[in-house]
């Protein structure tokens, strides 16, 4: 994995620009270390909102909105964990509907700089999913989310158990995952895990929303835009 990606092209048209983006997420997908990806993310940060702005990437809105619609306890005191949290953006949209407490946590310190950097956030802590078991208590949170990073090549499945564990009785965790070609087997591993955890009496599914436009299309074989899905559950 190299970091010319990341360097500042002359970009002469947004489909140069949206060609650059496509390199940066393809390389994000490779079959690497964890500890490489952290690397890759940590190199990305400055750049990483304005990409997925070229990408249209539409799924911290749609999943805020979401959790938004069914929450009904105090949005002022609801204490919510961004997984996953990046530069900040899930934050950002959820504070626009009223949320004002967020701890971020995430496997880049450099993406984590950003987000401490935009005072959305009471704390961040550092922490590669899945290689690291997250460093809260079980039952801590009004609400978790996490938005973008289940899929191939990025956070195990095995992960959705703690998100389950670390929500409040009758709070909420939000998932999401693309639902293209490339991530369909991923896909249908956390689909399978989401039941398991139904059947165990952890948490009842409140929404499943698929949802057509997700993001623009950066794999060679598919075009326009692929979708993706957005799952709502309630601890019990």
């Amino acid at each position: 994995m190299g970091n010319c990606v990341f360097e500042n092209v002359a970009m002469t048209s947004s489909s140069d620009r949206f060609e650059h983006v496509k390199a940066i997420i393809l390389s994000c997908h490779e079959d690497t270390s964890a500890e490489e990806k952290m690397r890759f993310y940590d190199a990305w940060a400055k750049s990483y909102d304005q990409d997925l702005s070229v990408l249209d990437y539409r799924a911290p809105v749609i999943s805020a909105n979401a959790l938004s619609s069914h929450f009904t306890g105090d949005r002022n005191t609801a204490l919510v964990l961004d997984v996953a949290c990046g530069t900040g953006l899930v934050a950002k949209e959820l504070r626009s509907l009223g949320f004002s407490r967020f701890v971020g946590v995430d496997g880049s310190s450099a993406m984590l700089e950003m987000a401490k950097n935009a005072g959305l956030y009471e704390d961040v802590k550092q922490c590669i999913l899945g290689s690291q078991p997250l460093p809260f208590q079980h039952g801590t949170f009004e609400a978790v989310i996490i938005v973008g990073a289940l899929s191939d090549g990025q956070v195990p499945v095995k992960v959705v158990r703690e998100l389950c564990m670390l929500t409040k009785p009758g709070g909420f965790t939000c998932l999401t995952t693309r639902a293209n070609r490339d991530n369909l087997a991923y896909k249908n591993s956390l689909e399978e895990e989401l039941r398991s955890l139904e059947q165990q009496a952890l948490w009842r599914r409140v929404q499943t929303l698929n949802v057509d436009q997700w993001e623009r299309a950066v794999s060679h074989h598919e075009h326009g835009y692929i979708s993706g899905v957005v799952y709502l559950f309630q601890r019990l």
